[in-house]
């Protein structure tokens, strides 16, 4: 049996260590926090997430809920660690981040055959097995190295993380709970604007400072990631239709819905954190706190942590990569986690779930497998894998990317469930196959 390396403890080395552990397979995983750390990291633990809903929506008509659904049934160590320690949040799947993530570095830690080197790995092993997933913050060692195998083809976008508010802090008289249309159970604190008030704010965003990127940095942004200021530029009505859409919102004894509203989302499980929904940004820590107290029941707002910014990098996929997430030229070596061309912290664990699985099977002398191309783990694999190589960017996974449903459904939300039922059997039936060796 050849050595087996997973580099990166993120949700993606993680998961992709537990499925190759869990096929008898013993694994060593390299993990430089907390000896060197990230710009985006404050913890040593395993799987650190940016904010507490980062698994997004988790109802089966929504491609994003079916991509989590699937990874449950290949025995998930990242979705099996979020259920245990999830929060209130409607259809989302939102976590309390520390308690998730110190469960994750548990069940790895305590895993007879999973090996954890506290240090950087500079180099990517010429010997053996090894699954990259160093995430996009990889290493500068680490980055040459992986620029080497690749001979350079890498490209990059900014990320940007929303601040986390004081629940204490928050003006409660001037915020509402709700959900928009009442759907699901009222877990987002609403902010109402006047139209008044929402053009005073939308002024003051527009002219705020902002940390300026490396001269060598270029500015290419993540559409599903937008920096609120960036939005915000695009015309003072861009962000009405964005994560200040007031749509199916209506303050109690109203008559009408406000005219802008800004939503908070619980950070923890006990509430008292709050995160900023689509607020992403890279204004200054100062300028923050100065916008951000504009919203009424926010003008004494504490925050605990400001919006951040950082360079994520990730491979021309299409160019490097198989579907099975090998590199085409070096088959020994996989790509996980959003490095390798997807977007999400999802995605990223899915990306590690399927590179473990073929890791572990070509340490055991087994053709590497791909799910279905109707299962939405096997469609964004096959969009990473097949997209244009001269626009490749990126890409949650979507509806979209999975095989169109063959017959005309005018209900949008019975298709996708439909879809989803197809997606789910064919994994079923493609995970039986995968364990029982055949393929």
């Amino acid at each position: 049996m050849e050595d087996v390396t997973v580099i990166g403890a993120g949700l993606a080395g993680s998961e992709a260590a537990w499925q190759i552990a869990g096929r008898g397979v013993p694994v060593k995983l390299w993990e430089m926090r907390p000896r060197q750390m990230t710009p985006a990291h404050h913890t040593a633990n395993f799987a650190e997430l940016v904010c507490s809903n980062s698994f997004r929506a988790n109802r089966l008509e929504n491609a994003v809920g079916l991509l989590k659904e699937e990874m449950r049934h290949l025995g998930s160590l990242i979705m099996s660690c979020a259920d245990s320690h999830s929060l209130p949040a409607g259809g989302a799947l939102a976590v309390d981040r520390e308690p998730f993530a110190q469960a994750v570095t548990k069940r790895i830690k305590d895993h007879a055959l999973i090996e954890v080197i506290g240090e950087e790995a500079q180099q990517i092993p010429k010997k053996g097995i090894t699954v990259v997933a160093a995430g996009p913050l990889a290493s500068t060692a680490l980055t040459k190295s992986l620029s080497a195998l690749t001979g350079g083809e890498f490209l990059y976008f900014y990320d940007a993380a929303a601040p986390i508010v004081d629940g204490n802090s928050i003006d409660y008289t001037k915020a509402f709970w709700a959900s928009r249309y009442g759907k699901g159970t009222a877990d987002y604190l609403n902010c109402p604007l006047s139209k008044e008030e929402y053009e005073r704010f939308y002024e003051a965003l527009i002219s705020a400072e902002v940390h300026e990127p490396h001269p060598f940095e270029k500015e290419i942004y993540f559409e599903g990631c937008m920096p609120v200021e960036v939005m915000a530029s695009r015309g003072i009505n861009t962000l009405l239709f964005g994560p200040l859409k007031p749509v199916g919102l209506i303050p109690p004894g109203a008559a009408r819905k406000p005219y802008a509203v800004v939503q908070l989302r619980r950070d923890n499980a006990a509430g008292t954190l709050f995160n900023m929904v689509g607020f992403q940004t890279s204004l200054k820590w100062s300028e923050q706190k100065r916008v951000f107290s504009l919203i009424p029941g926010l003008e004494q707002a504490e925050f605990v942590r400001c919006g951040v910014m950082h360079r994520n990098t990730f491979v021309n996929a299409p160019r490097l990569l198989r579907d099975t997430t090998q590199f085409k030229t070096f088959p020994n070596i996989l790509l996980a986690g959003q490095i390798s061309g997807v977007e999400g912290y999802v995605e990223s664990a899915a990306s590690g779930l399927i590179s473990g699985i073929n890791a572990a099977r070509l340490a055991l002398g087994k053709e590497p497998a791909v799910p279905p191309r109707n299962s939405a783990l096997g469609s964004l694999l096959h969009y990473i894998s097949h997209a244009a190589e001269d626009s490749f960017q990126p890409m949650n996974v979507t509806f979209g990317l999975l095989p169109a449903w063959p017959e005309r459904v005018k209900d949008k939300k019975k298709k996708n469930l439909m879809i989803a039922e197809r997606a789910i059997n064919a994994l079923k039936a493609w995970r039986d196959g995968v364990e029982g060796g055949n393929p």
